[in-house]
């Protein structure tokens, strides 16, 4: 932790903000001091993944709550994002530190060429000495909207810019083996593996009714995070200089693996499917054994209405999902070539057609 040098922080809604909505310039200025400071040296860079852009957005709109339809949550959103990002800019500059604003949706990660394009602006933003700050694009996504209150986006980003730690801030201490508020609850210190907190009972969201996430994103991200080779530490907000000096708190997730492609992680833990295909047996023995493109001549059926480069899930016989990936073609075309040689589509419906449905590169394997 104490050699980490670029860090992830993720901070949640109910850590800069009030239940009624509006954004805390308090508890705004408190978290960028830490920040500032941690990165003063020149030392470190940080990437923050902020929420709290819907919760700020409520009290100017007259909302009491966050609302429960997508049409105000985005409207709650347009105006709060840009309070939100103000705000942060005025903070930051009392140490002469820029921000960059980055909003990503989970399906411009899964693409290519938009993954690509998010990672050299944020790599750009550190080499300039500039701080981003990551939110999820909430006035344009649909299902994204209520995608665990950007725990799990920070558990990607972090991958996506290859930090060397990431910090969830919460406004609760770490994880506990029972309920924090009542006796005899004690903190988990450390997390070596899944089967280290496999008896414990994760609460959903907070209290303060302004977010979507709870203990069980949070505890989600981190294994998203552990897994892909980055430590983890998550604590309460007012804890985070003490995260931040690698001092003790809260609860440390260790690494329980390596690092994968990029894409590939954003694609198997942030992408929805639209469909699905499925897969005769020796397509599944190809695409799970022998890791190999899904050719039309393996598919058997095909399900719901899909556009070329949307996630899709690729079923075996039996409906189990073993695969995600990026069709190649409109689930409209999908049905005449079911069962046929590239090399004959090729010859009767033209060269375009002499390509995988779904690529190898463009494909994740779903592991039970």
């Amino acid at each position: 932790m104490a050699e980490a040098r670029r860090i992830v922080v993720k901070v949640g809604s109910s850590s800069l903000t009030t239940a009624q909505g509006g954004l805390d310039a308090d508890r705004v200025d408190a978290l960028v001091d830490v920040l500032a400071k941690v990165r003063s040296g020149g030392e470190k860079e940080i990437v923050l993944v902020s929420s709290g852009a819907i919760a700020a957005g409520l009290a100017p709109l007259g909302l009491r709550r966050r609302p429960k339809d997508l049409a105000r949550q985005q409207a709650a959103a347009s105006v709060g994002q840009g309070l939100l990002v103000a705000r942060y800019t005025a903070s930051f500059a009392r140490y002469g530190v820029r921000v960059g604003q980055v909003l990503l949706t989970s399906d411009d990660m899964a693409r290519r060429a938009h993954h690509r394009n998010a990672s050299r602006t944020l790599d750009q933003l550190l080499a300039m000495g500039a701080l981003p700050v990551v939110n999820e694009n909430d006035t344009v996504a649909t299902d994204e909207i209520r995608f665990g209150d950007n725990d799990r986006l920070a558990a990607l980003v972090a991958h996506l810019v290859h930090a060397d730690l990431l910090v969830l801030l919460s406004d609760v201490d770490g994880l506990y083996d029972g309920d924090p508020a009542k006796p005899g609850s004690s903190r988990i210190s450390e997390v070596r593996g899944p089967a280290d907190i496999a008896h414990v009972k994760i609460g959903s969201a907070g209290k303060a009714g302004v977010g979507t996430g709870g203990m069980v994103t949070k505890v989600e991200a981190a294994g998203i995070a552990a897994a892909a080779g980055i430590p983890v530490v998550l604590t309460s907000a007012v804890h985070a200089a003490d995260a931040l000096a690698a001092r003790d708190t809260g609860t440390y997730f260790h690494r329980t693996g390596r690092r994968s492609a990029d894409r590939l992680l954003w694609l198997q833990h942030a992408s929805t499917p639209q469909g699905a295909l499925t897969l005769d047996d020796g397509a599944v023995r190809a695409v799970v054994e022998g890791r190999k493109s899904l050719l039309p001549a393996g598919i058997a059926a095909v399900d719901g209405e899909f556009s070329a480069g949307d996630p899709v899930e690729l079923r075996d016989a039996t409906g189990r999902a073993v695969a995600r990936g990026l069709v190649n073609f409109d689930a409209k075309e999908i049905p005449q070539l079911i069962g046929r040689s590239t090399r004959e589509l090729a010859r009767e419906l033209g060269p375009a057609y002499e390509r995988e449905v779904v690529h190898r590169d463009d494909l994740v394997l779903l592991h039970a």
